[in-house]
């Protein structure tokens, strides 16, 4: 279904700041006092010596006031040089909010010295807030809501924190999200104390951003002389959101612009707004990679020019002062390359020396100002193999692969250092193996796990994530901020199930956030298993395991409840549903699609198909509602987002996104000729190959196709029958008495939209002929086969296999596989309160994830908490089986302990299996490369199984390792991109 009208109407509910404890209500109660009606403003009184940011977030909350009530409130400024009054007196008629920041409003130190407010808990804390009902708080006020920050953003983050739950997003602009109107707000009387944020610096890095929101910049912002339109008319609208999700720091924009050039006044709007300034990893001292080349005199090489580039540093220095900045030291080469030269480390010392030498002299001490080194990919070598270190008041910024997968966090003596440790991580990346730039394919569960990781490892001081264009990718980017800003909100892995849910109820409300979140959660997956950029038509198999045909179905059944959620949300609510939800499912699903079916297109052109030519009119039609959903997202409220959706994604097996769309290959088949095998074929489960007729996987005159074995335990097999000629035939299957057919005649034609028919063959075990035999079916045409074909005949290998009665639980052998989701485990040993192993539900490619409970465990060995799958092999002779492990994409976080695995069956021998090997220097382990594409590591041990009744036995030996799914191959595994389903479990509960 195409979402393209709107329909019933379903108003929205109300939710609490996701997270955060209540202190408002649209409830009148006996605990609670009026703060505003429809025809009561409430008065926020501040004083005028507190800071410009307190202020300004003050009148957003007047004006959110009047979003909810229909009557916005007004703003006093109280005291000082700077007493103004913006509305009417004070205690007329309405509620009051008084707030300030401890130190800067006198107002506010006032009632703390009189005891009125206590502060004792977040007195000198970054970031903190208090929030209570004080009476008698000035002459005139009866009663007043009372936030005190104890920092000008902690007084900033309670002023927001009332916005939030009386329904102001975040995203209400950048995403269009709408309000609910209410009649009145109240304030309850309890009192909140919101202590530091769990992360100190929480930001984001605006990046990769052309063709998309260049393209929308460019349309709605004038440019700079410098040809950019980043200014600070956009990033007020930047700065607002990163406040309103609880975060503080900004790496801006950096192809194309130059954030202090391009726009004079963007600078000291960030001071006044309270966003803490950085610059990204590759531009050091608070200087864009553009001044670079427009500014300084001479290449950007220190061994050649260094003169000229101290003079450049120093001058971003200079320039920052008076703004709180966070510093980005040390240097990479221009355009975010490796500086040239072989003594790269020699320049780096140098540089990091010079630049702390530049602090010293502009702020009197080199330590005076934070400051954070970025370790990304060369430099990470640099530290770890060539010794080069920052003073220890710097910041290590540790990094991700650019797919999500942190690289490194703090061991040893590093956790010591004053500076602390942070991570740079990646929801966009443009380079190899593949860019993702398009729309958000972010599995929350792993930012979950990589960022729970990082918080236990000690990486608390800053947070950035790269962002591309920030708005496809609102809830990865949510999600990420509320982790950072309280962290202990989301310890458990089901949090995120949690979270999402009570994000859903606050952008879209209660009633439907449930279903809106369960749509969150199957999209989170759904994109997770292969990012849209790396899709092509080789990927899901169309012959085995109905995986291809099976992964479309999710993604229609998604569509069709994305859909139906959005024809019950109120008018006003489906823009915002539209952008964060319905698109990014349509469009997911249609590329899919695309490629899925250009993949049976194929299939179908070489086995002569008369329907592989509606399967390509079928691709182009998806292609062209490629294309609608683009234009519907750009032309949505009279364009206000046009350009948002010009990024390419349909890719030609390189890196980079091509300038112009084209289609995966199709073929036709000429349709007025009659095909030389006759008028209908057969395939079957399985197989390329179709019969009656010659073609490359049979040899000359190929009559029969064999079924893949079936057992009791294996899932029914299929058979397509398919036109092949110019007129109609009937056709029927015929077979030994205990063979089952959904379908065993019809009529096939070759109509100019054919449809195959799909027959599912099963078997009446109670009639079957026990052990191993082989059935014949034998197909049958009311026309010829051809000159030169005889009838076809299909064999159908039947294994009549049955467990023993002392086998009541466990896994069993089908199709010689045995396939196992890692939580389905049958029993957990050797676990402690101190450690075990946890489920990451809904993680990875397929079901889930398996981890170890405690992130700073020391290393593992066969004597620790283990997994224990238990499994019957049909097999009469012992074999050698492949066990390979579905495995997440976390790597090496520790160089001396590689991630490792312990593996045995029964009482034999265990093995280990360090499954990621580093590369020396090298920027990625071996085979990551397949492992980013493939959203997961695969590895593999042999064993020896024979028939009767086993337990494979699974230690993680070390934190980090996440365990998926467990296949073992007894000789019957066929290709697939996600692995066998999983095989019968009995005795599951």
């Amino acid at each position: 279904m195409r979402w393209l009208l709107f329909t019933a109407l379903l108003p929205l509910q109300k939710v609490l700041a996701i997270g955060q404890n209540a202190t408002i209500s649209f409830d009148d109660t006996s605990d609670s006092i009026k703060l505003a009606s429809r025809y009561e403003y409430v008065q926020i009184a501040i004083d005028g010596a507190d800071w410009p940011g307190v202020i300004r977030a003050a009148k957003d909350l007047a004006v959110d006031f009047g979003r909810v009530t229909g009557t916005n409130g007004t703003v006093s400024l109280i005291g000082g040089s700077n007493s103004t009054d913006h509305g009417t007196p004070i205690g007329l008629n309405a509620g009051m909010i008084i707030a300030g920041t401890i130190g800067n409003s006198p107002t506010i130190d006032s009632m703390i010295e009189s005891g009125m407010v206590n502060v004792s808990k977040i007195q000198g804390q970054w970031e903190a807030f208090v929030s209570t009902i004080v009476p008698s708080p000035m002459p005139g006020v009866h009663e007043a809501l009372v936030i005190a920050g104890a920092d000008r953003r902690g007084t900033i983050f309670g002023l927001y924190d009332v916005s939030e739950q009386i329904g102001i997003s975040p995203w209400y602009w950048f995403a269009d999200v709408p309000w609910q109107q209410h009649d009145g707000i109240y304030a309850l009387r309890t009192t909140k104390e919101q202590g530091s944020p769990s992360v100190k610096y929480r930001g984001f890095f605006i990046n990769d951003e052309a063709p998309a929101l260049t393209g929308w910049m460019n349309q709605r912002y004038a440019k700079s002389k410098y040809g950019s339109a980043f200014g600070s008319d956009f990033y007020s609208h930047v700065f607002e959101l990163l406040l309103r999700l609880r975060a503080n720091y900004l790496w801006p924009a950096m192809w194309g612009s130059m954030f202090n050039v391009d726009d004079l006044d963007s600078q000291p709007l960030a001071e006044e707004y309270g966003i803490v300034m950085g610059t990204s990893h590759t531009e050091p001292m608070m200087r864009a990679t553009n001044e670079q080349t427009t500014f300084m005199k001479g290449p950007w090489q220190w061994n050649m020019n260094n003169a000229s580039m101290y003079s450049f540093m120093q001058d971003g220095a200079e320039r920052a002062k008076g703004h709180e900045s966070l510093f980005t030291m040390g240097a990479r080469g221009n355009a975010d390359t490796a500086l040239n030269g072989d003594d790269a480390i020699s320049q780096l010392e140098s540089i990091i020396e010079n630049q702390r030498k530049i602090l010293n002299d502009v702020y009197g001490n080199e330590s005076s100002m934070p400051q954070m080194w970025c370790l990304y990919k060369e430099v990470q070598d640099y530290y770890d193999y060539d010794g080069l270190r920052a003073p220890d008041d710097v910041t290590l910024l540790w990094v991700d692969d650019n797919w999500g997968n942190i690289r490194r966090l703090p061991i040893g003596n590093e956790t010591g250092r004053s500076g602390g440790a942070g991570v740079y991580y990646h929801f966009d990346y443009v380079g190899d193996p593949r860019n993702y730039k398009w729309i958000n394919t972010i599995q929350l569960q792993r930012t979950w796990e990589q960022m729970h990781f990082a918080y236990e490892r000690d990486a608390r001081e800053i947070w950035i994530v790269n962002v591309g264009d920030i708005k496809p990718l609102e809830i990865p980017i949510s999600h990420f901020f509320d982790l950072a800003y309280d962290i202990e909100q989301y310890r458990t892995p089901e949090s995120t199930s949690w979270w999402t849910e009570q994000w859903a109820a606050r952008e879209f409300g209660s009633e439907l956030a449930a279903d809106v979140a369960q749509v969150i959660m199957t999209y989170s997956n759904l994109a997770g298993k292969r990012k849209y950029e790396s899709m092509d038509s080789s990927i899901y198999s169309i012959i085995n395991y109905d995986e291809a045909n099976t992964v479309i179905r999710q993604w229609q059944d998604l569509s069709a409840e994305a859909q139906d959620l959005s024809d019950r949300l109120d008018v006003e609510a489906r823009p915002a549903y539209f952008e964060m939800i319905l698109h990014p499912v349509l469009a997911g699903a249609t590329v899919y699609d695309i490629h899925i079916s250009a993949a049976k297109n194929r299939l179908y052109t070489w086995q002569g198909r008369t329907s592989a030519n509606s399967i390509a009119n079928h691709v182009l039609d998806q292609w062209n509602f490629d294309h609608e959903l683009t234009q519907q997202y750009n032309q949505l409220l009279d364009g206000k987002w046009n350009h948002m959706m010009d990024q390419t994604h349909f890719y030609n097996n390189y890196w980079q996104g091509p300038m112009r769309q084209s289609t995966p290959s199709l073929y036709y088949i000429q349709l007025s000729e009659r095909g030389l095998a006759g008028d209908l074929g057969f395939a079957v489960e399985g197989q390329n190959g179709t019969v009656p007729g010659d073609d490359k996987y049979h040899g000359n005159g190929g009559a029969s196709l064999t079924f893949p074995p079936i057992d009791p335990y294996s899932p029914n097999r299929w058979i397509d029958i398919f036109s092949s000629g110019t007129t109609n035939a009937t056709w029927s299957l015929e077979g030994p008495s205990y063979i089952r057919f959904s379908q065993s005649f019809g009529e096939i034609s070759p109509s100019v939209n054919p449809s195959d028919i799909r027959v599912w063959v099963s078997v009446d075990w109670t009639r079957a002929p026990t052990g191993s035999t082989m059935a014949r079916i034998n197909a049958t045409s009311s026309t010829n086969y051809g000159t030169q074909y005889e009838a076809p005949i299909l064999y159908l290998p039947i294994n009549n296999t049955k467990l023993p009665a002392n086998f009541t639980s466990g896994f069993v052998e089908s199709d010689a596989t045995i396939s196992m989701e890692a939580e389905h485990y049958s029993r957990m040993t050797g676990s402690s309160d101190a450690l075990s192993y946890f489920t990451i539900p809904n993680y990875g490619k397929t079901l889930s994830g398996v981890a170890l409970t405690d992130y700073n465990a020391p290393s593992q060995n066969t004597s620790g908490p283990s997994l224990e799958y238990d499994f019957y092999a049909f097999s009469n002779i012992s074999r050698v089986a492949n066990i390979s492990l579905i495995l997440g994409q976390s790597l090496n976080t520790i160089p001396s302990r590689p991630l490792r695995y312990a593996i045995g069956i029964d009482d034999q021998e265990t093995k280990t299996v360090a499954y990621i090997t580093d590369r020396p220097r090298g920027t990625s382990p071996l085979g990551w490369e397949a492992a980013v594409l493939d959203a997961a590591w695969n590895s593999t041990s042999n064993h020896t199984i024979t028939a009767g009744k086993h337990t494979l036995k699974f230690w993680a030996l070390e934190p980090g390792l996440i365990l998926t799914k467990i296949v073992i191959n007894l000789g019957g595994v066929r290709q697939s991109y996600l692995g066998p389903p999983e095989s019968v479990r009995v005795g599951r509960k």
